[in-house]
């Protein structure tokens, strides 16, 4: 099984929602953030027998960002 979760930067703490799941969860960090998504998702899906695969989706802002050139 296939769950989507976005994730974003609220301004205070870092958030993540799933795309058309119920779960929603938040951490100071990135890090605290995925430990606390892999825990939501085990808890809405409980004990299965198939596999979870988690993709996560983020919005990227660049500020200042130089265009490479060859």
């Amino acid at each position: 099984m296939l769950v989507k979760i976005e994730t974003y930067f609220d301004g205070e703490m870092w958030c993540a929602r799933g795309i058309g799941e119920d779960i929603f969860t938040q951490g100071d960090s990135l890090d605290e953030l995925y430990e606390n998504i892999k825990e939501a998702v085990a808890v809405h899906y409980g004990d299965m027998a198939e596999p979870i695969t988690i993709l996560t989706l983020s919005e990227v802002k660049l500020t200042d960002a130089k265009i490479a050139t060859s």
